[in-house]
């Protein structure tokens, strides 16, 4: 008879039965998780931006060559479909990624990062980042030991600036009683 009433109790802590009450649509949860992830796509746009004049700055030098961004277009096959220049559509891929992969992926395990900020925090992942970047990128780089230590620390520092600016609008815009980051 104890194993019935157990039965009984855990079944009234479940809640009530299936199909007798309509659960209602939690859109404030829903506008916090928008809200999350049009932070995530400002602070994209912002570290990105931060990156791309860090990668100017070592195409200037020699250190970087901007075609690579035409790699992307071709790779994903999109540059048959879309009637803009390769180099453009390319580093719109790449925007995209910026704005929208990497941010999200920030927010997921930037608790787990070092740092006491997520502006810090965005400094080892830019890192992390750029451990990928530094080898897909390389096409075009001009052979020589010296333009290829160039390219690789100039990439980390526009990494690094990528890093600190996505956190750093994490931590500017994500001090509000709903976020989720």
């Amino acid at each position: 008879m104890a194993d019935n009433d157990t039965q009984t109790g855990a079944t009234e802590e479940l809640g009530p039965e299936v199909g007798s009450e309509v659960a209602e649509p939690d859109f404030d949860h829903f506008a916090g998780i928008l809200t999350d992830g049009l932070i995530g796509a400002v602070g994209g746009l912002v570290g990105t931006a931060a990156m791309t004049v860090g990668l100017f700055i070592a195409s200037a030098l020699n250190a970087f060559d901007m075609a690579t961004f035409a790699l992307l277009a071709e790779l994903t096959g999109l540059g048959a479909v879309v009637p803009i220049s390769p180099l453009a559509l390319g580093y719109l891929i790449f925007l995209a990624g910026g704005m929208v992969t990497w941010p999200l992926l920030f927010a997921s395990i930037g608790s787990y990062l070092p740092g006491e900020k997520f502006a810090t925090k965005g400094l080892p992942y830019g890192f992390v980042l750029w451990t990928g970047f530094v080898l897909a990128f390389s096409e075009g780089i001009a052979a020589g030991l010296p333009t290829l230590v160039l390219y690789a620390v100039l990439t980390l520092v526009a990494h690094l600036a990528y890093g600190f600016s996505l956190g750093s609008v994490f931590d500017y815009l994500s001090d509000r009683p709903d976020t989720l980051v």
